[in-house]
């Protein structure tokens, strides 16, 4: 049954938007999505080339463990994720040291020991930020209904909230002062490697208490999803179909049309227009400002805009390659040079027995690098030769460190190609190509899920709690509560 004939279309079919699309579609909710590409996912996708499935960015699996967000997604909308879990999140290789990240820190604290009063106190602040995590705070508040529900919410945790109160205007670097950890370089690199990873930028700026989750999720632990991590795209997107929605392939929304504060319709490439009650873009502020043309600015002061892209290389390798390797994942990182291009790499490899993803014998293989945007577009304006010339050096670049790790793997590879920020924007719509959300460097100064318009709502890694499975997908859980309460839309159970 249709709620009052209630319309959204959702342009984009990421995991933010697709989660959003598919709790809508299962309270009754006609939802129309659009996707650009042939194929579900963005920057969490899983495409094929060359007789591999590889995974486009996002690459592992966090969030399914018990009471996470995509534990209790699967559960609400009675999905089963085609998951197995991990022996250990993955290996951190700097120099000639290597720790195996697993559910617990023993190897941590083996090679750093006077750390564990920081990891202590770490792991308290993150059980209860996993805590708040599902109730679905509405932060940063949009109003008064935003502020009265949060109010409610953590009244009663309110006890609770006291170790994260000291925390909330600190660096992690600054935390780490605090244990006499801020001077030991090689810890620092360890935990700005992770935080590089999770909140797009390092401890003399994240925020200490998003670092605190973040630093959780190898803890957490992690999950292998048969056939990619685009499989998480694939099954929502189907949980759409199954709710009466639909989810349209090769739809690259062109326009949105309003009258006054409200958003009316939106108009896809092929000439169609799609009439909305409301719309949820699943797209980067500054991607949005392009559909809305001048009509309305989405800047935001003090809030924190992108400042990576990702330089990835998709590899065909021979499987004997990684005959010695425990664990699906392993982050490399130089002794010296700033983290990023190609300094730090983070390697996914698909299991043996998934013959979904490679050819028998051999492995489908995701590396990449963090890469500030600026260079690549300067490159490709100056004509093909010199963009080619920078992809082929940061492509050498990769593999000199990965022969470094792994013997022979130059001579093994049969397959090579390569996504730069230009890639990023052509394939995902992300302007400049710009991928993994904002750093998160505040609690306060963050975006929420409002726009200027009535009807017309963000999801995605811009939005808070930003970047990850995890936080995509707890973004998007406020985007459909927020949708419910504006809009009377209501469970079909």
């Amino acid at each position: 049954m249709r709620e009052k004939g209630t319309k959204a279309v959702v342009i984009g079919a990421g995991i933010g938007g697709l989660t959003v699309a598919a709790l809508l579609a299962q309270r009754g909710v006609a939802v129309t999505v659009l996707e650009s590409q042939t194929y579900p996912g963005g920057c969490a996708a899983t495409f094929d080339r060359h007789g591999y499935r590889f995974d486009a960015g996002a690459t592992v699996g966090c969030g399914f463990h018990k009471k996470g967000p995509l534990a209790l997604l699967g559960e609400e909308l009675g999905i089963s994720w085609p998951i197995l879990s991990c022996r250990a999140a993955w290996d951190f290789i700097h120099g000639d040291r290597l720790i195996h990240l697993s559910h617990s820190k023993q190897e941590i604290l083996r090679e750093f020991p006077v750390s564990e009063p920081f990891w202590d106190a770490q792991q308290r602040l993150a059980s209860l930020l996993w805590s708040l995590s599902s109730e679905v705070l509405p932060w940063p508040p949009g109003g008064f209904g935003d502020i009265s529900t949060l109010l409610r919410k953590v009244i009663r945790k309110t006890p609770s909230l006291s170790p994260m109160l000291p925390l909330a205007y600190k660096t992690a670097l600054q935390w780490l002062a605090s244990y006499g950890l801020d001077t030991d370089s090689d810890f620092v690199r360890f935990v700005d490697a992770q935080l590089l990873i999770s909140v797009q930028t390092t401890a003399a700026h994240a925020n200490a208490v998003n670092a605190a989750i973040a630093l959780d999720l190898p803890a957490k632990g992690t999950h292998r999803l048969t056939g990619g991590i685009g499989s998480v795209a694939e099954k929502l997107a189907a949980s759409v179909n199954d709710n009466g929605g639909n989810v349209f392939y090769g739809a690259a929304a062109q326009n949105i049309e309003s009258r006054g504060r409200h958003v009316v319709s939106v108009t896809t490439s092929d000439g169609r227009s799609h009439p909305a009650d409301l719309v949820i873009a699943n797209l980067t502020p500054e991607s949005l400002a392009g559909l809305l043309g001048e009509r309305v600015s989405l800047a935001r002061n003090k809030v924190p805009k992108p400042e990576w892209g990702a330089f990835v290389l998709y590899l065909g390798v021979e499987e004997s390659v990684f005959n010695e390797m425990p664990v699906g994942h392993v982050q490399i990182v130089r002794e010296r040079g700033d983290l990023g291009e190609g300094n730090s790499i983070f390697v996914s490899v698909s299991p043996s027995d998934d013959s979904l993803r490679a050819p028998e014998g051999f492995r489908a293989v995701t590396v990449s690098t963090h890469s500030r945007p600026e260079p690549w577009f300067e490159a490709k304006a100056a004509g093909k030769e010199e963009y080619g010339r920078l992809k082929e050096s940061y492509t050498k670049k990769i593999l000199l460190l990965l022969s470094q790790h792994f013997n022979d793997i130059e001579q093994k590879i049969h397959s090579v190609s390569a996504a730069t920020p230009v890639t990023w924007e052509r394939y995902t719509g992300r302007k400049h190509g710009y991928v993994g959300g904002y750093p998160q460097t505040s609690l306060f100064n963050v975006r929420g899920p409002g726009t200027p318009f009535r009807n017309l709502f963000l999801a995605g890694d811009s939005v808070f709690p930003g970047q990850s499975l995890p936080g995509v997908v707890t973004g998007a859980r406020r985007v459909a509560e927020l949708v419910e309460r504006k809009f009377g839309t209501r469970s079909k159970k």
